[in-house]
């Protein structure tokens, strides 16, 4: 009798399973790319949504993680999502201006925010679900935002005033307002793939650049950079976007776990976030190979004098409505 009962809750547990997940007998495989190394907070994001989107389908999904530029680099990461050879990355927000979804580059303005407690507002709020909604027409689906960080000026001079970095080369991810950003500090704009930039700060292609410190921790910026200055002038974020046909064409149940491993992983990787660079700064600091700069309440009212311009200038490529939007956000209680 026992063995018939156990025998009968195996077969409706069985039943259960391949009713949940029907893609079962065939597994889904979602290659996740992105262009980090695996241990900053988007790297350990993606092995968080890996691990919990294979145990929240039953093995019915496997995910894929190709970090470090391996299959692909900035610039051809998102053409080949949307042709299908990837079906997820999670791209830096300022990498949509060329698919002309230039709102996301409101991101990449110097000051509009000061730390995670204003950029939750933005990210959580209208704001933030109006600017993944306007993927759709793309073949994108948005899922989430993941944090990196706020960034710091680094070069292999001092630069802890605007004025330093007169005539430097600093290099930028491709970024209107970044270029401007850089313009208004009288530095030359270098667009360089995230990937070959170590080598060329190493041989002096470029003099500089801006980045969180989990990021210029671990790519080994540190090792040829003696300069740094903690200006947390902007943030460095990220978008988790997924094929839309491939997307809509799982079936429901599976795509609810995706859902539910996703959510999950995006509180992981946002909580990690500030951790990861307070500790990646802690590093670098005791690797003495950077000499890092605090700047002043005067010197920092410096740098968003010069800064804060970029605004202005931007408004007609981002949106002079959604800019004022995103500052009564971030103003309000």
């Amino acid at each position: 009798m026992k063995r018939r009962t156990f025998a009968a809750l195996a077969g409706a547990a069985a039943f259960a399973l391949t009713a949940a997940f029907p893609a079962l007998a065939q597994t889904v495989t979602i290659k996740f790319s992105h262009v980090v190394a695996p241990d900053t907070p988007k790297g350990k994001g993606a092995l968080k949504f890996k691990e919990l989107a294979e145990q929240y389908t039953d093995g019915a999904v496997v995910v894929e993680v190709y970090p470090n530029s391996q299959l692909y680099k900035d610039k051809e990461e998102l053409e080949a999502l949307q042709l299908g050879a990837v079906q997820m990355l999670a791209p830096s927000l300022a990498k949509f201006g060329p698919l002309g979804v230039q709102q996301f580059e409101l991101f990449d303005l110097p000051y509009l925010m000061d730390g995670y407690d204003d950029l939750r507002k933005i990210t959580d709020g209208e704001v933030g679900q109006t600017l993944l909604g306007l993927l759709d027409d793309k073949g994108i689906k948005g899922l989430a935002y993941w944090d990196n960080g706020f960034k710091v000026m680094s070069a292999n001079s001092p630069i802890e005033t605007p004025d330093d970095l007169l005539g430097l080369k600093m290099r930028i991810q491709s970024s209107k307002i970044l270029e401007a950003q850089m313009l208004a500090l009288d530095a030359v704009p270098q667009v360089l793939p995230f990937s070959e930039v170590y080598q060329a700060l190493q041989t002096g292609v470029v003099d500089g650049t801006e980045n969180p410190p989990s990021n210029m921790f671990t790519q080994k910026m540190h090792e040829v950079q003696k300069h740094a200055t903690v200006t947390n002038h902007g943030y460095l974020g990220y978008a988790v976007i997924v094929n839309k046909a491939f997307w809509d064409g799982l079936d429901p149940a599976v795509r609810e776990q995706l859902d539910r491993a996703m959510a999950e992983a995006t509180e992981y990787a946002n909580s990690i976030a500030k951790e990861e660079n307070d500790w990646a700064m802690a590093e670098m600091v005791k690797a003495g190979t950077t000499t890092f700069h605090e700047p002043t309440e005067e010197e920092r009212a410096e740098w968003i004098e010069r800064l804060r311009p970029v605004h202005d200038e931007m408004a007609s490529r981002i949106g002079a409505d959604l800019i004022q939007q995103a500052r009564e956000v971030v103003a309000a209680d």
